[in-house]
């Protein structure tokens, strides 16, 4: 009898952690509507086998910083990173790879879409109006800015895999019709010379190598007389590079997000001067009245400790690939960093800077 009761008190226990799993896998789902199942989970473009040695590949450029420093190695560090994340990006972030100010009273996802939507209207863009996203991710931001619009945006990202899910976004959103997305490098895009009624980058820029190289190739497909709009990753005033503490926290946000270097506030007002830019504007959309940025991360914690056991369940099974463990756990490293960073003001992922190709310009 006892036997018997144990064997059922056994199955109960069984079911329920079945029940569970299944819940927290195939229900739960990501912090926002996603586009991904945990059970979906891979390595982009990556085979299921490529996945940890394309892991171990990536953490060695920041082995050794003679990689970082070589411009022809970045581009490669970039499209092996987001091989690597945006399935886990978007499972556990949403399809907006970006920060944005907390604001009293709204969700998370309001607050992106909010976020977005600034840049539309800095742009000034309208119906009919041809506008460039470089370095689009999965194009969370082009469908806003499209729909909040009305304009045509072409993105452009380097990882095809992110090409392939940004176009089934589209098209599920019924706004194929508006936006467009293209693989390529946005240190050389394969569009012509003063071609687009505005531009604009949101949390972008950060990847390349030379911030001079990326902004001369916006300005160059940017019509004379026409805007562009940036949100930079930078560090601010208060950051002090003879402070370990900051010094480490700058070199973990780096490594943590395919980095060659985060730069200081005032180098990207200058690089775009230097550009031929005009700049009309340049201010930290993070400073106060606006709520902490890196709240997220620190409300989300529960979250990451839970998808973390998730992916362990499914990369123990054999369904997610082997290494996307290692990945999550680089990104928990990470938001713990950028969490700093926030708190200690050094650093910020939403410095703005506006500015305008001259009505001269050639």
């Amino acid at each position: 009898m006892v036997a018997q009761i144990m064997s059922w008190a056994l199955l109960a226990v069984s079911l329920a952690l079945a029940a569970c799993i299944y819940w927290i896998v195939c229900l739960l789902g990501s912090a926002e509507q996603k586009g991904k199942s945990a059970v979906e989970l891979g390595g982009g473009s990556l085979s299921r086998e490529e996945v940890a040695e394309n892991y171990k590949a990536y953490a060695s450029f920041f082995e050794k910083p003679k990689q970082i420093e070589a411009p022809d190695h970045v581009p490669k560090l970039v499209d092996t990173f987001y091989n690597l994340v945006t399935d886990i990006y978007e499972w556990g972030w949403g399809q907006s790879f970006h920060f944005s100010p907390a604001i009293p009273g709204k969700s998370h996802r309001e607050e992106t879409r909010l976020h977005e939507e600034l840049v539309a209207d800095l742009l000034k863009i309208k119906p009919g109006d041809k506008v460039l996203d470089a370095g689009c991710g999965v194009g969370g931001p082009m469908r806003s800015i499209a729909r909040h619009s009305g304009a045509n945006v072409v993105g452009i990202t380097i990882n095809d895999y992110q090409v392939a899910r940004a176009r089934n976004h589209n098209k599920k959103s019924g706004l194929n019709g508006l936006c467009e997305v293209i693989c390529g490098n946005f240190l050389r895009m394969p569009f012509p010379d003063n071609s687009f009624d505005a531009a604009y980058s949101i949390e972008a820029t950060c990847h390349a190598p030379q911030l001079r190289d990326v902004y001369a190739e916006i300005y160059r497909v940017l019509k004379p007389g026409q805007l562009y709009v940036s949100y930079e990753w930078v560090t601010t005033p208060v950051f002090n590079p003879d402070n370990p503490e900051h010094v480490e926290i700058i070199h973990g946000i780096e490594q943590g997000d395919a980095l060659p270097g985060i730069r200081n506030y005032e180098q990207i007002v200058e690089i775009a001067k230097d550009t031929g830019f005009e700049v009309l504007e340049e201010r930290d959309l993070a400073l106060p009245p606006a709520q902490p940025w890196w709240k997220r991360l620190k409300m989300g914690r529960l979250a990451y400790y839970r998808n973390h056991l998730v992916i362990a369940i499914l990369s123990f099974l054999g369904i997610a690939p082997q290494g996307v463990v290692d990945v999550h756990e680089m990104l928990f490293k990470t938001a713990a960093y950028l969490t700093r960073g926030g708190e200690t003001g050094i650093f910020t992922p939403m410095h703005l800077l506006l500015c305008r190709k001259p009505a001269a310009a050639t």
